[in-house]
């Protein structure tokens, strides 16, 4: 996609965007409401044609200013949020959708059926079955004609949490197993980070940043980013010198080599870089870290979630692994481990 703008009549949606999937590359587009992400995955289907630029599958123009090839000759398969299955088909004739009717057919809907664990409810229809196997039915559909690329418009959306974490992970080992080129456009970040290998964030219609996950946590391209993505501890900064700023935790590295702004900056650190050590039992007197109070602490079974009012009048979140090591109302030195990024104020 090089230089795409499109809408619906009034101000474009998207803005001059230009994305890159490579083959065989699994990418998420991550986006609030009315970012543009759903308008970016109907330009790619062919739903709605573009007002500039090019869509380009591999070596094939299929959108530009003197080429359009219509949704059913781009051979690519669309996975909904919530199915769209034909109610009155059993699964297997939703599996055959749009297929012709040969003996090779058949086969390969037996053969995508057994890809996705659903070979056993062939004869069911779709409201036999849970949310969960209903979306394995969609995947089976799209991948049934042997797509170029396969779009997944937010498909674990309409599942509870136990069942979007464990098959969200199946689908993503059997794309990269498949080498299908994959774009699935989702506002979940934690289901963006987890499962694709890129991920593109948008935001008012242009892209903002496109990095692997561990690239787009750590090093976000803005401060907007940062508060997108994962959650994020602002402290109002410094210079200090040339690669460390004071904050109200003391003094902080700083990751890169940030532009060394004479106005306003914020360091921005992730809430599990911070760690609380019981304040009673230490000299008081130690530089370093910052003494605070638990005002309240959130368990969640995996980590927990300290919010500390600071003797400074400050509050601030950490995150712990497993149980919190304070209780509310004690008192606590935070330390921070590992360096913040820096943003203009």
């Amino acid at each position: 996609m090089e230089s795409v703008s499109a809408g619906y009549g009034g101000d474009p949606v998207l803005v001059d965007l230009s994305l890159a999937v490579n083959s065989g590359e699994f990418v998420a587009v991550l986006g609030s409401s009315g970012s543009g992400k759903t308008t970016l995955l109907r330009v790619l289907a062919g739903f709605l044609r573009p007002s500039s630029g090019s869509v380009i599958f591999g070596e094939k123009v299929i959108s530009s200013a003197n080429a359009w090839i219509p949704p059913e000759h781009r051979h690519l398969g669309i996975v909904p949020q919530e199915g769209a299955l034909f109610p009155h088909l059993d699964v297997r004739r939703n599996v055959g959708f749009g297929l012709d009717r040969s003996t090779e057919s058949s086969r390969r809907v037996e053969e995508v059926l057994e890809m996705v664990g659903m070979q056993d409810f062939s004869d069911a229809r779709p409201q036999e079955l849970s949310g969960g196997q209903q979306q394995r039915v969609a995947l089976a559909r799209a991948l049934a004609p042997r797509p170029d690329v396969l779009l997944l418009d937010e498909p674990f959306s309409a599942l509870d949490a136990s069942m979007r974490v464990s098959l969200r992970a199946e689908v993503r080992e059997l794309l990269k197993s498949l080498g299908t080129t994959s774009v699935m456009v989702t506002h979940d970040q934690e289901e963006a980070l987890s499962i694709a290998d890129r991920v593109a964030v948008m935001r008012d219609g242009r892209l903002v940043q496109m990095a692997t996950p561990a690239e787009l946590y750590q090093n976000p391209a803005d401060l907007a980013v940062a508060r997108f993505v994962g959650d994020a501890v602002e402290l109002p900064a410094q210079w200090s010198g040339i690669d460390n700023v004071d904050t109200w935790l003391g003094r902080v590295a700083v990751r890169g080599k940030p532009n060394h702004s004479t106005g306003e900056i914020v360091a921005v650190l992730r809430p599990e870089q911070l760690s609380v050590i019981d304040a009673s039992s230490i000299d008081n007197s130690l530089s370093g870290g910052a003494i605070g109070t638990v005002s309240r602490v959130s368990y969640h079974g995996h980590d927990s979630l300290l919010h500390v009012h600071l003797a400074t009048g400050q509050d601030i979140a950490v995150r712990v692994p497993g149980e919190s090591p304070a209780v509310a109302g004690e008192r606590v030195r935070i330390r921070v481990t590992g360096a913040a990024n820096i943003y203009s104020a």
